[in-house]
């Protein structure tokens, strides 16, 4: 006979009952209190008035704190920001990723490869020496004319260019300038399936958007780098003839988009995917970041068509020999040459060609220029780079000969070489 542990529901009663009057005495005693006994409840207006009255007063508080804000339209915050004053700043860009990929898209096809080709001196056949980019500029005819980097093409025995679409063709170079760093090369017209189109770097302004496009490193064929305008006219010194010395101050774009070793020669775009500017260097260290530089394509324009009609570029010359005042030794100039100690930069002019444009104008050996069309001039760059940006063909030059300060208006020459 199984044993059954479970309480039946009257046992479960009688246990209740019983653990109730031990805890609790028996049910005589557990009786409720008298009326008189009990503590005096408060009326229903008296419990809800001070809830009613702390309600109100919540209320008008609220309201005067939030009343100067009521008449304001709420602004999106991640479009704006706020001045110390307290006035709303808009910061959303207007540029879009559809913009951007528009330009890419319209742009990229007229950037090309560029490889050069040269001996390598122990056989005749030419092998790569170098690889940059280039932009396919102008069709006409049978012939279109592709805008690269000097540097890009210097030495090349034999040039080809790589199209967008991964077809190759060989290149004729045109002519160079180590000055401008510009060269032209002109391919079969037949290769050709896209033109860029031609923007104004002059209407460009710092914080625009650019867009570069070309080859970095080589190998990376139609890549494209986004960033902003740093500067539209950045003075950069320039080694033409790589003698270790700057003797050009070139004028260029500075942008922080990537511009790396390759991208030489390719374009920098706007927005609207034209072409104003050519990547041509980058300065390029362990503490430097972003800071590339682009020819102005209204500085280059009238040069590749110089070089593109007569394979070279005519450079605006004086017919002067010069050396900077900063290169002598102290006092040797003002005992030599009677040159006032006020006067501590400038150019001295050590020879003065025959029949030059300085000659007709009355210049002469050991005067000291010191303006050119009232800019200062500290070295001889500043004349050069004056008589680059000139486009009036005569210049206003101020001097110092025994002492005396002369002005004098001389014409520009032309000349192929870099003599001043």
């Amino acid at each position: 006979m199984e044993r059954n542990d479970r309480p039946t529901e009257s046992n479960k009663q009688n246990h209740r009952e019983d653990w109730l009057d031990t805890e609790l005495g028996s049910s005589e005693q557990r009786q409720e209190p008298s009326r008189a006994e009990q503590p005096a409840r408060p009326s229903f207006v008296g419990r809800m008035f001070p809830g009613f009255v702390g309600g109100v007063i919540g209320a008008v508080l609220t309201g005067a704190i939030a009343f100067p804000f009521i008449d304001q339209v709420p602004t999106n915050v991640s479009d704006t920001n706020v001045t110390s004053e307290g006035s709303p700043v808009q910061t959303t860009s207007t540029t879009t990723d559809s913009s951007v990929t528009d330009a890419v898209a319209t742009a990229q096809p007229a950037v090309v490869t560029v490889n050069n080709f040269a001996s390598n001196g122990f056989s005749n056949e030419a092998v790569e020496a170098g690889v940059g980019s280039g932009v396919i500029y102008k069709k006409d005819g049978d012939s279109a004319y592709i805008v690269t980097n000097h540097h890009v093409v210097n030495g090349a025995d034999r040039l080809t260019v790589t199209f967008n679409d991964g077809s190759t063709a060989d290149a004729k170079l045109m002519g160079s300038d180590a000055t401008y760093d510009l060269a032209v090369l002109e391919v079969d017209a037949d290769k050709v399936s896209s033109v860029i189109s031609i923007g104004k770097s002059s209407e460009l302004k710092p914080g625009q958007t650019v867009i570069a496009i070309g080859n970095p490193l080589g190998q990376f064929e139609n890549s494209v780098t986004r960033g902003v305008v740093s500067s539209t006219s950045r003075l950069v010194p320039v080694d033409t003839d790589e003698n270790g010395q700057a003797d050009f101050n070139a004028e260029v774009i500075q942008t922080d988009a990537a511009i790396n070793p390759g991208n030489s020669g390719g374009a920098l775009i706007n927005e609207a995917g034209q072409l104003i500017g050519i990547n041509s260097m980058k300065i390029a260290t362990e503490s430097v970041e972003g800071v590339g530089f682009s020819i102005p394509v209204d500085i280059a324009l009238p040069l590749i068509n110089q070089i593109e009609q007569t394979g070279e570029v005519n450079h605006p010359s004086l017919g002067v020999s010069l050396r900077d005042v900063s290169e002598f030794p102290p006092g040797y100039l003002t005992e030599q040459i009677n040159l006032p100690e006020s006067v501590t930069a400038g150019t001295l002019i050590v020879e003065v060609q025959a029949n030059s444009s300085a000659a007709r104008a009355g210049l002469e050996a050991r005067d000291v220029i010191v303006k050119i069309n009232d800019r200062a001039v500290s070295s001889f760059i500043d004349l050069r780079s004056e008589l680059i940006r000139d486009t009036d063909g005569t210049v206003t030059i101020e001097y110092v000969r025994d002492g005396k300060t002369e002005t004098v208006d001389v014409e520009i020459q032309n000349t192929n070489g870099n003599a001043l």
